[in-house]
């Protein structure tokens, strides 16, 4: 298996699979934290793009990257890019995909953060999503992970509606993405916006869902939903 990951969801290694109503219960709750509060989620997976030595943890100072629970939802802080899911997140059929995220002071630097999904065979491989990101230069993009190369959905495009870092930023930037999945389209949202739709035959939706962080970003997630349409 060529991958590097952090590998703690147990919960399935006993039985070889939960039933549907099972893995809803199983979804992560960002108001009730899978582990202590402060700690790295036992339940999550870190995938990282490229193999390595990356660790991940809790102890700020000590990690690659910086997981934990940070209640309402998580706060990650990553060195190398990477993909964070927890099992039990899975997409399937016409739903409504949305999460709030807060962007910290990124310096310089125009690395992307935001949601994948569609995911198929993350431990292996072959491994495939699609993946919605924005960065602070105000542009967003839909493109594809397979196997370790990339193909895109949709270009780099700036839109007002993607919230930015900028000198007179207090705090953070946020920016809710979202997602709805119809029979004909998929529609992407920033901040209630919608800013592309895409024929729904050309996307891959059914499958895990989760976040994707580039390198060096300093973020805390506080949703993270799927709701039918």
């Amino acid at each position: 298996m060529r991958t590097t990951s952090l590998l703690l969801a147990l919960l399935f290694a006993a039985a070889p699979a939960l039933a549907q109503d099972d893995m809803l219960s199983q979804r992560p709750d960002p108001e009730n934290p899978q582990g202590e509060n402060m700690t790295t989620p036992p339940t999550w997976t870190v995938r990282f793009d490229h193999p390595g030595t990356a660790t991940v943890g809790s102890g700020q100072d000590s990690v690659d990257v910086w997981f934990v629970n940070r209640t309402p939802g998580w706060h990650i802080t990553t060195g190398p890019a990477a993909i964070f899911y927890h099992p039990a997140s899975t997409v399937e059929g016409n739903q409504r995909i949305e999460s709030n995220i807060y962007f910290f002071d990124p310096g310089e630097r125009l690395e992307a953060y935001g949601l994948f999904f569609g995911g198929q065979n993350l431990e292996d491989d072959d491994i495939t999503y699609d993946y919605f990101l924005v960065r602070n230069s105000g542009e967003f993009i839909v493109k594809r992970w397979t196997g370790g190369e990339t193909s895109v959905l949709h270009p780099w495009t700036a839109h007002d509606a993607v919230a930015i870092f900028g000198p007179d930023t207090e705090s953070t930037a946020a920016n809710k993405l979202s997602l709805e999945i119809h029979d004909e389209n998929v529609l992407f949202f920033v901040n209630n916006t919608e800013v592309v739709r895409l024929p729904r035959e050309s996307v891959n939706t059914d499958g895990v869902l989760g976040f994707r962080l580039n390198h060096h970003v300093n973020v805390h997630v506080s949703t993270l939903s799927v709701e039918d349409l």
